[in-house]
């Protein structure tokens, strides 16, 4: 018999934590071990038993969810799924959480549409088998970066290139870890690297918050993309959570449609759909890299970018979180290239710059 995932759900708030507790039941591989009001209350169940996964709320009485997490990675690492609300400055410290060691993030669930709730239990519990599964790694040094430089200096060089249509546009599809991923690869990027599109599976609001972090800490600008927003060298566009992205051109210009729809490969926004859309405009124009996550959101599109002429990059087993989405490209035939993280930044780069 398979054994279930035991989870502890850590929330002071008694509704969410019955509410987190039917949604997670509701999957038969997940059993709800235990719940906790408060890290005291938590440290104490997990004496007699340490869970798979730990689903953790931020803001709490007594002591924050950060500093538990930062005790549980101290003394004994198991992996924490964030579970925070929508409000601004909570995205920012539930962001902050992914670089002290947590796993990924959840959106409290709320009542609303048949359709909403739906939504949220496939969500949700593909979120906690993801982290169960995941392979916990210390969190690599963030590096300071120079004050970004005038958009001139930026944009004075390619104009011509876009002209041509010659212009590389480098779209990118992550998961589960795909925030730490995606950081270390977009802060390797220079000013002037070609422009970037990216969808991160996350809830709705907190992309917001993550394109503003990775916009403070890297050479090129990073934000949240917004409809018709045109794909720039040196600039990073990432899909809004509960939104797919696709990529379009018009002439000699690259742009992003931003547009609701069902759940494709069980995710909105869907990295399938962005590929899809760069095979169909980009093709050749196209370097297509599939990061660490569960699933396999995004293989069929990647195998479409291939097959179109784009050159596709999965990041290897050694170095993902979750070795589910790559694994899945490549076993369709999908990657030109199997690299390490550190490695995907210069093929990219390389490729970019091939005419």
């Amino acid at each position: 018999m398979k054994k279930k995932i035991r989870v502890l759900i850590v929330d002071d708030s008694a509704l969410v934590r019955m509410t987190l507790a039917d949604v997670l039941a509701s999957d038969p591989d997940i059993e709800v071990m235990d719940t906790a009001a408060d890290p005291y209350a938590a440290a104490r169940k997990m004496r007699d038993e340490v869970p798979d996964v730990i689903t953790l709320d931020v803001e709490m009485p007594r002591m924050d969810g950060i500093t538990f997490l930062q005790k549980i990675m101290s003394q004994h690492p198991v992996p924490v799924v964030i579970c925070s609300s929508l409000a601004g400055a909570r995205s920012e410290t539930a962001l902050k959480a992914l670089e002290y060691g947590a796993v990924d993030i959840i959106q409290k669930p709320a009542m609303g549409t048949k359709q909403f709730i739906e939504e949220s239990k496939i969500t949700i519990c593909d979120t906690i088998k993801a982290a169960a599964k995941s392979h916990l790694r210390k969190c690599l040094p963030q590096r300071k970066v120079a004050p970004k430089l005038s958009a001139d200096a930026v944009l004075a060089g390619p104009t011509k290139a876009m002209l041509k249509t010659t212009e590389k546009i480098v779209v990118v599809g992550a998961s589960t870890g795909g925030t730490e991923a995606l950081r270390i690869f977009l802060e390797a990027l220079p000013m002037d690297a070609p422009g970037v599109v990216i969808v991160q599976h996350m809830p709705e609001n907190f992309t917001r918050a993550f394109a503003k972090r990775l916009n403070d800490l890297c050479q090129v600008s990073v934000k949240e993309a917004a409809n018709n927003d045109t794909v720039l060298r040196g600039q990073t566009l990432i899909a809004p959570g509960n939104d797919h992205m696709m990529l379009k051109r018009s002439g000699a210009r690259y742009y992003v449609e931003i547009k609701s729809g069902p759940l494709v490969s069980r995710h909105r926004p869907s990295v399938d759909v962005l590929f899809r859309s760069a095979a169909r405009y980009a093709g050749k124009n196209a370097v297509g890299v599939i990061m660490t996550g569960m699933g396999d959101d995004g293989a069929k599109g990647m195998l479409e970018m291939k097959q179109a002429g784009s050159h596709t990059i999965a990041q290897d087993k050694a170095s993902c979180v979750v070795f589910g989405m790559p694994n899945e490209a490549i076993k369709l035939g999908g990657a030109d290239m199997v690299l390490p993280l550190e490695k995907i930044i210069g093929a990219v780069l390389r490729e970019c710059a091939t005419p």
